[in-house]
């Protein structure tokens, strides 16, 4: 009676760790000190845009980026929200704030937020409302 509960057990680990693999996982370039502009194309790919200037962290890549959204916005562009890449991290700019990931499909955890005019800052800078 054993024997089979134990090899219905190895069959469903086996399955798992089979869906496990199909699990589709899209990693950013790795460059140190290089901030991109991630732009997706029609055939579903993704285009890697090197931004000109080297950034020594995360958040100076991120504020790069919100420059450049700002500018083309300021040019008459309509994109609001933008990708971009660091050192093997993705960069999500949205209207809530900065968001980060390892790889495109995975959960995204916050790193800046957006101030009522429009700033971006560290989530823990932010003052606590009585």
């Amino acid at each position: 009676m054993v024997r089979p509960v134990v090899g219905m057990v190895l069959i469903a680990l086996i399955a798992g760790l089979g869906l496990a693999a199909c699990t589709k996982e899209t990693h950013p370039p790795g460059e140190v000190g290089t901030c991109f502009q991630v732009q997706p194309q029609r055939d579903g790919s993704l285009k890697y845009n090197r931004l000109p200037s080297k950034q020594p962290d995360l958040e100076h890549c991120a504020a790069a980026l919100e420059a450049m959204r700002m500018k083309f916005i300021s040019m008459g562009g309509s994109q609001r929200e933008i990708a971009g890449a660091y050192q093997g991290n993705y960069l999500f700019l949205q209207r809530d704030g900065i968001f980060t990931s390892q790889y495109l499909e995975a959960h995204r955890y916050l790193i800046l937020v957006r101030t009522n005019d429009g700033r971006l800052v560290i989530p823990s800078a932010m003052p606590q409302q009585p």
